[in-house]
């Protein structure tokens, strides 16, 4: 009886093992079926070809470049010569998009985009894009021919005194601009004629006055002085600061607010300009894109390695 306690017990432990070995493979079922039946290892599987990946590359790298566009940073394409020679026609510049998130508002001195406020392009034609560019400029890629929006530089901001006599120069609050850096050759300051080229205002807040660096070329806030705005541009129209000038590539070059508008006396900045993007959407997008995509491959093979181990070790049981 002594000595059949002990095997009776020997085999209730043997039945645990049994049982727990059981368990373990469990979720193992059909890798185990397949080994007993041709008697041969399964091989863990396979992560898919790069090319297989590709698609989601694609996938992500359209939705980050959809948000890029949206939120951060846009391109914008230069129809005319109102910003000569800061501006060329034909000049890809970038937008910053993100700042007004955070209540910054347009500064003295610096190349804005903003919505047509009062039919300021009236008569001018609209380009038509084929579908491709439709599609490049719906995800930032390209900029949009449809929108109407201009581009000039702010020379006064909500409650700044802006004044233009004679050929110049142009006054802010009472200081006189050094244009020479950035006013087109040739031109002057301030334009001699009786259609809006004379003026002295006061910008209301919320509002911005805006010149084009060809002052002789530029159909801006001075002869616009007879629409709802009084040439006046809604700080809420403002899409965003121009940043760099992107395309071609021999012009590439940063857009910073001239000297002359930082000069002591003729107001308090307005905004803190923040970090911007200096890169186009799509090679953001991509960039971004990349490492999630080799993350997402990484724990595949992780995961697949750990379940190829499990295996071999219920197979040793």
């Amino acid at each position: 009886m002594e000595a059949a306690d002990p095997a009776a017990d020997s085999a209730v432990t043997s039945g645990n093992k049994s049982e727990t070995a059981e368990d373990s493979t469990v979720t193992e079922h059909s890798q185990s079926d397949e080994r007993a039946t041709d008697g041969s290892t399964p091989e863990a599987k396979k992560p898919r070809s790069f090319w297989k990946e590709l698609p989601i590359l694609v996938v992500i790298a359209l939705v980050l470049a959809l948000l890029i566009k949206t939120f951060l940073v846009q391109a914008f394409s230069i129809p005319s010569d109102s910003m000569q020679d800061t501006l060329q026609r034909g000049d890809r510049v970038l937008v910053d998009k993100l700042t007004p998130w955070f209540g910054s508002e347009p500064d003295r001195g610096e190349v804005v985009v903003f919505h047509d406020p009062d039919d300021w392009l009236a008569g001018e034609p609209t380009a038509k894009p084929n579908a491709l560019q439709t599609v490049l400029s719906w995800i930032g890629l390209m900029p949009s021919a449809e929108e109407k929006d201009l581009i000039k530089r702010v020379i006064g901001v909500g409650g700044d005194t802006v004044e233009c006599k004679g050929s110049g120069p142009l006054k802010v609050n009472g200081k006189a601009l050094d244009e020479a850096s950035y006013v087109y050759p040739g031109n002057t300051p301030c334009s001699i004629d009786d259609q809006g080229g004379q003026f002295k205002v006061k910008v209301p807040k919320g509002y911005i006055w805006v010149m084009g660096d060809h002052r002789q070329n530029s159909r801006d806030s001075r002869y616009n002085q007879a629409d709802k705005n009084h040439g006046m541009v809604p700080v809420k129209d403002v899409v965003g600061r121009a940043i760099v000038r992107a395309w071609p590539v021999n012009r590439w070059g940063t857009l910073p607010v001239p000297d002359t508008f930082d000069q002591k006396g003729i107001g308090a900045q307005q905004s803190s300009a923040a970090g911007a993007l200096t890169v186009a959407p799509g090679g953001v997008a991509l960039s971004a894109a990349v490492p999630l995509v080799v993350w997402r491959r990484r724990r595949v093979l992780k995961s697949e390695s750990g379940t190829g181990t499990a295996t071999t070790a219920t197979g040793s049981r």
